[in-house]
């Protein structure tokens, strides 16, 4: 595949195709969580039906959402993605908030959660690479106690970040073509699960517990069951985030007016469709009960044991792995171009607004970002990481689409290449989708949430601690400048 290497005027490298930018929209989504978070789903909701409904409804917001997101992605397609998007359509201090967020929990969380992941899955084969901590302490959280330090799962988590942040730092043509290749594989992996579960390890007991009259609740559905479900799409709408990842890297893809809004939405619909058939095979071979109490909740694992014996467990557990890793290198990539765009309106690190003079990567940026995600390893506590990002991210998901219709309102005359479809009922609703549930989560799981609010409040006074040291408002950024990135 030809790619052009020339800078843009940005400084960034334009190298990332059409392909390669839907495959960082699959890549990013599809790493641990459709082969962890089904379990803990079914022991939080206790029905199929309901199991699935999770995945139907966290597929359905998440395509709304990429259907939005077209509009602004092709308004404005320069590095910086939804951080442009809040600043442009609420305020300079929303955007800041955003990547503020991002940095502290967003992105550097679950690329810590998709770290540990991968380490978990390792040592399947490696036996010796345990959770125990050798060196450590226990910190008393609003969610519970966790235990902080160092076990070989965490330290082969912190060393799959280092690598990958060195891969990225070297440049994005490299991160670009990894991000493909190990995207089929995931695609490949992924399919083939599917195939195993509905053809080769089809349970007649299992189907007949999971589709028979189990499929429901025995109580029906009611005012509890869905708010039940609510707090249950936490896994769901994690396995099903980061597909707006490709926004934050625009300045390096090659047409981005018209490859974002197609590699978004071609993306989630992908991947929306892999997750619901993924969830029918597990179905097929365990009863919910199997998948509520699969080891360690690698239920991807346990059915692809159940249909191939021991050689599942190992075929599993290796594209697991590479699922993990090849996740965490689209996050990796992508993530760092926000923190760019943010030292660049004088809002981070001053060096982080600087490109590698050979790379042309945003080195400082994607070295910051690798020191705070190692130190969240040190939790190792992947279901509490997800439920902290999950919260943060649905407040700016509804937030940027409120900005829609700020920039409808404010700034008619913005060219708009594409415009989303069945306006305004279709962002309406997914700003109703995602306010409900972040107010589910309020009063289900306050434990996470509202320490999820107090880091976002506290980028506030940071804002302004930012601004008073650099002596200006963060400029805005117009689209004559836009069209020249």
């Amino acid at each position: 595949m030809a790619r052009s290497e020339a800078p843009a005027a940005s400084g960034f490298v334009k190298a990332i195709t059409r392909l390669d930018a839907t495959a960082l929209v699959v890549g990013s989504m599809v790493g641990s969580g459709i082969f962890i978070v089904s379990a803990d789903i079914a022991r939080q909701v206790g029905s199929p039906g309901l199991l699935l409904a999770v995945w139907v409804i966290s597929g359905i917001t998440t395509v709304i959402g990429a259907l939005t997101y077209g509009e602004l992605a092709a308004m404005f397609p320069s590095a910086g993605g939804q951080y442009i998007y809040l600043r442009e359509g609420i305020s300079p201090l929303f955007g800041y908030l955003y990547g503020w967020t991002l940095f502290m929990v967003i992105q550097t969380g679950t690329i810590a959660a998709v770290a540990v992941a991968f380490a978990r899955f390792t040592s399947v084969f490696f036996p010796a690479l345990s959770p125990d901590i050798f060196l450590g302490f226990t910190v008393h959280l609003p969610s519970g106690p966790i235990g902080v330090g160092l076990s070989p799962q965490r330290v082969l988590a912190i060393l799959s970040v280092i690598v990958l942040t060195g891969v990225n730092i070297r440049g994005v043509r490299t991160a670009a073509l990894i991000q493909t290749s190990l995207t089929l594989v995931k695609i490949l992996s992924l399919l083939g699960l599917i195939l195993a579960g509905l053809i080769l390890g089809r349970n007649a007991h299992a189907l007949a517990a999971n589709f028979g009259a189990g499929f429901w609740p025995a109580g029906g559905l009611h005012l509890d069951t869905l708010a039940t479900l609510g707090a249950a799409m936490v896994g769901g709408l994690f396995a099903m985030d980061a597909w707006n990842n490709v926004g934050f890297a625009a300045g390096e893809l090659k047409n981005p007016r018209r490859d974002l809004p197609f590699s978004m939405g071609a993306g989630v619909l992908t991947v929306t469709a892999l997750y619901l058939l993924a969830n029918c095979a597990y179905l097929s071979v365990l009863p919910l009960s199997g998948i509520a109490t699969a080891p360690q909740d690698r239920v991807a694992t346990a059915v692809l044991q159940a249909a191939l014996g021991g050689a599942g467990l190992a075929l599993m557990a290796a594209a697991i792995m590479v699922s993990t890793f090849g996740c965490n290198n689209g996050l990796i990539l992508s993530g760092a171009r926000v923190y760019y765009a943010m030292a660049h309106d004088g809002l981070f690190f001053r060096k982080a607004g600087a490109l590698h003079p050979r790379y042309q990567t945003p080195a400082p940026a994607l070295a910051v970002q690798a020191v705070w995600t190692c130190v969240l390893c040190l939790s190792g506590t992947y279901s509490q990481l997800l439920d902290y990002v999950i919260f943060a991210a649905l407040l700016f998901y509804l937030l940027t689409g409120v900005s829609l219709f700020a920039l409808r309102r404010a700034r008619p005359d913005l060219e708009r290449p594409v415009r989303v479809p069945a306006y305004p009922w279709l962002p309406a609703l997914y700003v109703l989708l995602t306010g409900a549930i972040a107010a589910d989560l309020l009063v289900r799981k306050p434990q996470y949430t509202w320490p999820g609010l107090l880091i976002v409040a506290l980028g506030i006074p940071v804002y302004y601690g930012w601004r008073a040291l650099t002596q200006r408002a963060p400029p805005v950024t117009r689209p004559a400048k836009l069209d020249a990135e």
